[in-house]
């Protein structure tokens, strides 16, 4: 929690704005930031879009980006966090997909795989992770890399 507390208050400091877009993670970066008091300043929205037809329909995902690259790609992460900017209208924003097990792996993308791609309107940072441990383990690690992209995002953005 602390982690989320700093980055809020230095948020709210800066005057700007987040939101998330969550796959494997199924709200827990929302959580995070909202078990905080006083989140509200400056989150405004968390979407949980674990499904491809949510995916697409409200994050405005292209069908042919999950058909050529699947759910949980760089790619998707990428568009993920650009509906979601669009649709928030946040300063800042982080989406999250990913295979956080314990099935649903394979080789080309096993368990533990997750793309995260975080940034605002003019510039956006994608990271490719392969974290260790059962599915807890893989959605806090998520949770905590989400928020560290975060706080370089707000850093990013005071340049």
């Amino acid at each position: 929690m602390y982690a989320a507390q700093a980055l809020l208050e230095r948020l709210a400091a800066d005057g700007l704005t987040v939101a998330t877009a969550e796959s494997c993670t199924g709200g827990m970066i929302a959580a995070a930031l909202t078990d905080v008091p006083g989140a509200s300043q400056v989150f405004g929205c968390g979407i949980v879009s674990y499904s491809n037809e949510i995916k697409e329909r409200i994050l405005g995902v292209d069908a042919a980006i999950l058909a050529a690259h699947g759910a949980v790609s760089e790619e998707t992460a990428q568009a993920m966090l650009a509906g979601l900017l669009r649709l928030s209208q946040a300063d800042l924003g982080v989406a999250v997909t990913g295979v956080a097990g314990p099935d649903g792996g394979s080789a080309e993308k096993p368990v533990g795989l997750v793309y995260l791609a975080a940034g605002g309107a003019t510039r956006q940072r994608v990271r490719r992770c392969l974290f260790a441990g059962d599915r807890a383990a893989v959605r806090r690690q998520t949770v905590a890399t989400a928020l560290e992209m975060l706080e370089e995002a707000r850093e990013e953005a005071q340049k």
